[in-house]
């Protein structure tokens, strides 16, 4: 307990370069009394709009909330969502400074409507085609030249065109063997995510079926020894988990497993290791993963072993999910449960 307390307090030390998709989340507070004469749906009575930093962006959140200093990179339109965006990136104390702006983009927003603590509907307003050769240019070019300034690299990854092979490729070759790097994956990325030298990797299980179902009809040659895609079991799990840590050549998979916690999976360690969840209640998962990236990536960065960075991931994970919305954990809230 005393070391994982320990390593909390040094997360203020940490420099983490995050780099993805930037997503502005828009909530819409407001109570359903009846259904729509229109169609069978409630109508909702708004009575309070928020703007919150989702995606990568709520991985930078994560980061700040804990102490530590973080950088986002990554692509927005030059529009009034971004405006929105950038205010309250400023207002969390997250560097904008390398962020892009694209006129030909538009900042991508995911609507949620609540009512009753309950989401009624998600609208989302998104452009997921590959970054122009100049985005990717600047993208790239802030790496190369501020690479240095960074403990660790969080690669977070939703799909909408700022993680591609060839930005991947690239930070392979400037920061792998050099820098502590993690990726949030994308399921149909893992064959992008291959040799590239990362630290870890952190899929939820769906993410993890979903590459076992991917990586075996990609890699005809990858002969994967799983018999299902659906990881139903604690032997289905460990089996997928070492065949990814395989595949990808990395020094970990850490695969987060809802209610069953977490399971490790380290490169130099012959078994798995089984985190038990550590949740109260359970609100609203969405976010989790986020801070699990976050945190676990901090950790690293700050000294922690592996089993160390996953523990603090899941006590911080125990915690968002007990929120509503896309929420962060504060040191305060860290130490408190780990005790």
């Amino acid at each position: 307990m005393n070391n994982l307390i320990k390593l909390v307090h040094n997360f203020k030390k940490a420099k983490i370069l995050v780099i993805g998709d930037l997503i502005l989340d828009e909530f819409i507070w407001g109570k359903a009394s009846r259904l729509s004469p229109e169609a069978p749906v409630p109508v909702v009575r708004a009575e309070e709009r928020e703007y919150i930093p989702g995606g990568a962006c709520n991985v930078s959140s994560n980061i700040t909330s804990l102490g530590a200093k973080t950088t986002l990179l990554g692509v927005v339109g030059k529009d009034r969502r971004a405006e929105y965006l950038f205010a309250e990136l400023k207002k969390r104390k997250i560097d904008t400074n390398a962020i892009v702006q694209d006129k030909n983009r538009r900042t991508i927003l995911k609507t949620r409507v609540i009512a009753q603590r309950q989401q009624v509907v998600r609208v989302d307003w998104e452009q997921t085609g590959e970054l122009s050769k100049d985005s990717t240019r600047k993208v790239a070019g802030f790496i190369k030249k501020n690479l240095n300034k960074f403990d660790a690299i969080i690669i977070e990854d939703y799909g909408k065109g700022v993680i591609t092979e060839n930005l991947l490729k690239y930070i392979r070759d400037v920061a792998a063997g050099k820098k502590i790097i993690t990726v949030d994956p994308k399921e149909e990325h893992f064959s992008m995510y291959r040799d590239l030298g990362i630290t870890a990797i952190t899929p939820n299980r769906s993410e993890a079926e979903n590459a076992i179902r991917d990586i075996k009809i990609r890699d005809a040659e990858n002969k994967l020894h799983i018999y299902s895609d659906k990881l139903r079991t604690a032997s289905d799990i460990d089996r997928a988990g070492k065949e990814l840590l395989k595949y990808l050549n990395s020094k970990a998979v850490l695969i987060t497993l809802g209610e069953q916690g977490m399971q490790l999976f380290a490169k130099d360690k012959a078994k798995s290791l089984n985190i038990p969840t550590v949740a109260r209640e359970v609100f609203d998962v969405s976010g989790a993963g986020d801070t699990v990236i976050a945190v676990f990536t901090l950790a690293l960065a700050s000294g922690a072993k592996l089993l160390e960075a996953a523990h603090l991931a899941n006590y911080a994970a125990g915690i968002v999910v007990g929120k509503i919305g896309t929420a962060t954990v504060s040191p305060k809230e860290l130490i408190e449960r780990i005790r």
